[in-house]
């Protein structure tokens, strides 16, 4: 039976090179692909793939975030992050959330096709240029607690809708949330990050990871 893989990222022509790449390989399978970390979640929870794809600076939830949520849902899930994020930092990070694989997108296409082979036989994967000793001493431990942590799945989803701009109305039109359930999220985010204003949410933003430096 053929690997079932979705495929998350902002990126239509991305999906769509993943698409055509894997479509050559008789043992993989693309079931579905979203282009936010929501739309992705939910892709998960209804197809239960076998390996999930996904980028890490996206809108809705940043990857992380998702991979944490997918491991939560299906343990089994085997997950490979495909990005231009090569600092050892976000590396870790990734291998500490649940993902098997690491992947450059300046790399070729054969690497994707070895990373999804590795994870489904258990193994873990990264591209050459990446720094598999740090990720080898550094995956799993844990460091100070970040306040992100403390978010909680719906906070997190409407940080990253505030981040992209919308209003609390937008928010709790998309969300089937009333505006003011959106406004206390928005005030308890606002209080356990420690932030006061729009400036400082986009500044932590842009520090966290979660908003890349170069739109």
């Amino acid at each position: 039976m053929p690997v079932k893989v979705v495929l998350v990222d902002d990126h239509p022509i991305v999906r769509q090179g993943l698409r055509n790449l894997l479509q050559t390989e008789p043992s993989f399978t693309v079931v579905g692909e979203a282009g936010d970390g929501i739309e992705g979640l939910d892709l998960i929870h209804r197809l239960r793939p076998d390996v999930l794809i996904v980028d890490l600076m996206m809108p809705g939830l940043n990857g992380f975030d998702i991979i944490k949520q997918a491991i939560k849902r299906l343990p089994r899930l085997r997950i490979v992050v495909l990005s231009m994020q090569s600092a050892d930092s976000y590396v870790v990070e990734a291998l500490n959330c649940g993902a098997s694989g690491y992947v450059l997108k300046e790399t070729g296409p054969s690497e994707i096709i070895q990373a999804i082979h590795a994870v489904v036989n258990g193994d873990r994967y990264l591209s050459p240029q990446l720094s598999q000793r740090l990720a080898d001493s550094s995956a799993g431990k844990k460091g100070i607690t970040d306040p992100y942590d403390t978010l909680t799945h719906r906070e997190r989803e409407i940080l990253h809708l505030i981040i992209e701009g919308l209003t609390s109305p937008q928010i709790a039109k998309k969300l089937f949330l009333s505006p003011r359930t959106v406004e206390l999220h928005r005030s308890r985010i606002m209080k356990k990050l420690n932030l006061h204003n729009q400036t400082e949410i986009f500044r932590y933003a842009l520090e966290r990871g979660i908003l890349p430096s170069d739109p």
